[in-house]
């Protein structure tokens, strides 16, 4: 308390001698050069790392290329053996681009039946349609984490489409590569 008088005392008494603006510094009587250590908490603790980990990403593996690639019969065509296949469906109306995982499911895809493609679009087949489709899903794949495709021509005859060499070059052009990584098997 009486401190505390002391130090409101010269408060009020050095006001006189300072500039406005300034204040008044109090420095420790007991100088150290080690500070103390009494209020820390041990913080070894955190850095153990747990001897059992379960993964609970299910894209981890296949990211990995370790994931088990289901091959089916050797007679079953067209191949089984990927883990995202991209693939291209034309109609008479509209051009679709979808990226299939193997357990069957549609990841991602593009149509020129939405209206944010199709407004762009002077006609919805084509190639000039195939080219912006295969644009606008080689953004959404890697959007989604997915940079390794498998693309593969099922009729001979489509190899020599421009439809599908348009496609398929404005997707690899999109950063997506159109082969997959092979498995490791360690």
């Amino acid at each position: 308390m009486a401190l505390r008088r002391w130090t409101l005392q010269l408060g009020t008494s050095a006001k006189g001698f300072l500039g406005p603006g300034q204040g008044i510094r109090f420095s420790s009587a007991i100088s150290s050069s080690t500070p103390s250590f009494e209020n820390e908490l041990d913080l070894t603790e955190n850095e153990i790392v747990a001897p059992d980990f379960t993964n609970r990403n299910p894209r981890n593996l296949e990211q990995l290329s370790l994931a088990r690639k289901e091959r089916g019969w050797k007679t079953t065509w067209p191949n089984q053996e990927y883990w995202h296949r991209l693939r291209l469906q034309q109609t008479h109306h509209h051009v679709r681009g979808y990226v299939e995982h193997c357990s069957g499911h549609i990841v991602v895809s593009a149509s020129t039946q939405e209206w944010a493609i199709k407004k762009y679009l002077h006609r919805t087949t084509g190639v000039a349609a195939c080219v912006n489709v295969g644009r606008v899903l080689a953004q959404r794949c890697l959007e989604a984490g997915i940079s390794f495709v498998d693309f593969q021509v099922i009729t001979p005859w489509e190899k020599h489409c421009d439809t599908l060499k348009g496609f398929q070059n404005a997707v690899s052009e999109g950063g997506v590569v159109l082969k997959e990584l092979r498995r490791v098997y360690e």
